[in-house]
């Protein structure tokens, strides 16, 4: 049964994964990525001034960002673990970057921007809708929203299993959701599949990228033996156990006028 995401559950979650986040994080990585290719294509011929990166994580997506997208004057930098801005060695990837810390829902926006990216963080929203509709408005004219999150397939195994899981939007939802505020310049879904030795290497993938943040439940010997036994039964390959990803991308346009 999907649960309601704790956000303090959440934060502490990832601070705990903070060291271990990049080595694991390899579907996140792609993601990333990917996202960048679609700005690229979709996202306009003018660079963009400002720049709002909202999770920022370990910066798996910052680095490729001011790799890639050259002249920014600034860029401002959000994530609801207030240091994890601070491991990135802010004053080495570029002099213009301001922080935000905190939760994106709670926050006051600094001002405007031209270019507004997310990636593997949306999925954790209470409220996507409110949260487009301001950053609607922190958008200049022609200005471009890119982000990407994840889909209803998305560890589609450990939700059969256990019945943990968030409850993800489909995205023709999203797509709905995205039109209200934004004209949408592209939409599409990807399924992304990790294989491992074990089911307790899942559970130690997840642990390590810090995706386990809606479980609050310790794992008893029995209950782990249990969960093992049935994932090797259902989803055993001749790679190895599957998990599955499921990222959905998406790019828009401010339709505003100031």
């Amino acid at each position: 049964m999907p649960q309601c995401i704790d956000k303090q559950l959440l934060c502490r979650q990832f601070q705990r994964a903070a060291n271990s986040y990049e080595q694991q994080a390899l579907i996140q990585q792609r993601t990333a990525e990917h996202l960048l290719d679609l700005l690229a294509q979709h996202g306009g011929t003018t660079p963009p001034q400002r720049v709002l990166e909202i999770g920022c994580c370990t910066g798996l997506l910052t680095r490729r960002l001011i790799e890639r997208v050259k002249g920014m004057k600034e860029l401002v930098l959000n994530d609801i673990v207030p240091d994890f801005a601070a491991r990135m060695n802010i004053a080495a990837l570029a002099p213009s970057i301001r922080l935000l810390p905190g939760d994106i829902e709670n926050l006051p926006l600094p001002g405007t921007f031209n270019l507004i990216i997310s990636s593997s963080t949306f999925h954790w929203l209470h409220d996507l809708d409110h949260l487009l509709a301001q950053l609607a408005v922190a958008l200049e004219p022609s200005g471009t929203l890119a982000f990407s999150l994840y889909g209803p397939d998305n560890l589609r195994e450990i939700d059969e299993l256990t019945g943990i899981g968030l409850e993800y939007l489909s995205l023709p939802e999203i797509e709905t959701i995205v039109r209200r505020h934004f004209k949408l310049l592209h939409s599409s879904s990807q399924q992304e599949i990790l294989y491992f030795t074990s089911p307790q290497e899942v559970l130690h993938h997840l642990r390590q990228t810090g995706v386990n943040a809606i479980n609050r439940s310790p794992w008893s010997r029995t209950r782990l033996q249990h969960f093992s036994a049935e994932y090797r039964q259902r989803f055993s390959t001749a790679s190895g156990v599957s998990l599955t990803y499921q990222p959905l991308y998406f790019v828009a346009r401010s339709t505003h006028h100031r």
